[in-house]
């Protein structure tokens, strides 16, 4: 059965968002101010964890989102970002900022709210926002012309049924992901706990010496690991999985894109193998790091990232020993540069690690490992789930898949 096609702007209103002060943004607050940033390009809502801009200045009526809101992004900030959707997970909080079109005025009777945001998800209705947006580097649209765009509306109990189908997906993949924070959470405490407040099995009966236990050495990550070990050589003939560090948030790989090599981007030639660890070398203080957990054959990084190989300690504790406060703030302090201030694999070889008996790190490493493994299982599955998800969406869409 053919449905009608019919415009968006027959069903809803798209409203902008408030140009709030920069004189107010802050690194800490009550509300937080969304951005481009704040959307996935498939699609759904992004905690921006260290990137987050909060705002302290007065805000108008009518600007404070609500829970189950539906926003649009309408300024491409990064590739495939532009007409993505995503529902506001929190009311009371979160703003509506000048780049972002909140939907309004939705006739239910025959359009179903959860139904447009997978279809403004959908490459038919992305293309068509695309195609009328304007700007050169950044390119940006807006209501009037997100009202032009053209799709083929089902009848309502169908548009329910459809969103129910995906909604499946998408409850999985939050349901992983919470575990996964929470398993993260998990072993990120007990590092603390042992490390750093020192309230290690039997601290009771060790003595501590200006701040170190007895038996625990300072050592520099060139005593316990390899920073940067291989390169593909330029004559490599073949494909690659290429980790970018956009593509790079706080413990996570959003994404990889395949290459042949030739082909690739220059940066392509840091070789990561399972247990290394990334970090960027680019403005350390957001913290875009990841562990690399039984990648496909051939991954490949950014030069921009530097790869930590175990070599004296194991990866789970080498994880969170680099990635501490106090690391942190050590690459900041070495960080050179003023617009994108950077460090070099020096810095990080230089930098001081705590190493404790290895019977301790061993305790450590059997609680630890296991959650890491977990977690990074529960990131595969997540994955496989978003690319079914994706592959279903346009023929549900379509009709081509009956439901």
């Amino acid at each position: 059965m053919k449905w009608p096609a019919v415009r968006m702007g027959e069903h809803f209103r798209v409203k902008h968002g408030y140009a709030f002060k920069g004189e107010h943004f802050g690194s800490e607050g009550q509300y937080v101010l969304l951005t481009p940033g704040s959307f996935h390009e498939e699609g759904g809502y992004r905690d921006q964890g260290e990137k987050t801009k909060f705002y302290t200045g007065d805000i108008p009526e009518g600007y404070i989102l609500d829970e189950g809101d539906l926003l649009v992004a309408m300024t491409e900030q990064m590739a495939g970002l532009l007409g993505s959707s995503a529902w506001i997970p929190e009311g009371g909080r979160l703003l509506h900022n000048q780049r972002l079109g909140r939907v309004v005025d939705l006739d239910g009777r025959r359009l179903n709210k959860r139904f447009l945001y997978y279809l403004f998800n959908t490459r038919d209705v992305r293309s068509q926002i695309s195609a009328t947006a304007t700007g050169g580097k950044v390119r940006h649209t807006a209501p009037e012309r997100i009202a032009q765009v053209v799709f083929h509306r089902p009848p309502l109990d169908t548009q329910e049924r459809i969103a129910q189908v995906l909604s499946a997906y998408d409850d999985l993949i939050e349901n992983n992901r919470r575990q996964m924070a929470l398993l993260e959470d998990a072993a990120r405490q007990i590092y603390r706990e042992w490390f750093v407040r020192l309230r290690f099995p039997g601290h009771e009966h060790t003595r501590v010496t200006n701040g170190l236990p007895e038996g625990w050495n300072r050592k520099t990550l060139a005593d316990v690991a390899a920073v940067n070990r291989e390169s593909l050589p330029s004559s490599y003939d073949g494909e690659i999985d290429y980790i970018d560090i956009s593509s790079v948030t706080p413990g996570s790989i959003d994404e990889t894109t395949r290459y042949d090599f030739k082909d690739a981007p220059s940066r392509a030639r840091r070789v990561v193998k399972h247990g290394d660890i990334i970090w960027s070398c680019v403005r350390p203080n957001r913290r875009s790091y990841a562990v690399i957990w039984q990648p496909p054959p051939h991954l490949v990084a950014s030069t921009g990232f530097s790869v930590i190989t175990p070599t004296g300690l194991p990866t789970s504790f080498l994880l969170h020993a680099t990635t501490t406060d106090s690391f942190i703030g050590y690459l900041e302090n070495h960080a050179r540069g003023a617009a994108y201030p950077a460090v070099i694999a020096g810095d990080f070889e230089r930098a001081e690690i705590v190493a404790p008996p290895e019977s301790l790190v061993a305790a450590f490493n059997d609680q630890v490992e296991p959650m890491l493994s977990q977690t990074n299982t529960l990131r595969q599955q997540n994955q496989r789930l978003r690319a079914a998800r994706d592959l279903l969406l346009p023929r549900l869409m379509s009709g081509e898949v009956a439901v």
